[in-house]
């Protein structure tokens, strides 16, 4: 198929000039005003790689909503339930807000017995085992992206990873 303008193809064929950068620094300057890169979309990105090269399993997020308690009359404001589905593991956390820039994370796990949780946050790990009934709890973790990653024993005695999506606390 031919081209419907030689002088088009030759100008795409020669090198980069002053024009064309001049150019390409003008649209740039738009997309910076008009469409900017979004807030921390770079340390999102970069601890999700991190966070990658751990080889395990990675859950899906299946549902987020409204707390639903289960013994009081209403939820406390502010609280979401989030649940992870993987092929070995579900895991189910509830978010609760415990001052202005803290939360306390009740968890699931199932089967739970012998899952050692971490909670990956981009400033620190935190990490606890889930009962025998699959619970776990962090009492105070600050706000801001985390990432549930749960290990389980396998038959063979190592430890195999479930790796959660990144969440906003």
């Amino acid at each position: 198929m031919s081209s419907p303008s030689p002088e088009l193809d030759q100008l795409a064929a020669g090198a980069v000039d002053a024009d064309d950068l001049r150019i390409l620094a003008r649209v740039a300057a738009v997309y910076t005003q008009l469409d900017p890169v979004p807030a921390g979309l770079v340390d999102r990105v970069s601890f999700g790689i991190t966070l990658a090269a751990l080889h395990g399993e990675i859950a899906e997020l299946q549902r987020t909503n409204d707390l639903a308690g289960a013994r009081a009359q209403e939820a406390p404001v502010g609280s979401q339930t989030v649940t992870f589905t993987s092929s070995d593991l579900t895991t189910m956390v509830t978010i609760t807000p415990s001052g202005a820039d803290r939360v306390r994370i009740d968890g699931w796990v199932d089967p739970g017995a012998g899952v050692q949780v971490e909670l990956r946050l981009p400033e620190q790990t935190l990490q606890t085992g889930a009962d025998s009934d699959g619970r776990f709890v962090f009492a105070d973790v600050p706000r801001g992206f985390a990432q549930f990653v749960l290990r389980r024993p396998d038959p063979g005695g190592r430890q195999r990873a479930v790796i959660t999506p990144s969440i906003e606390l």
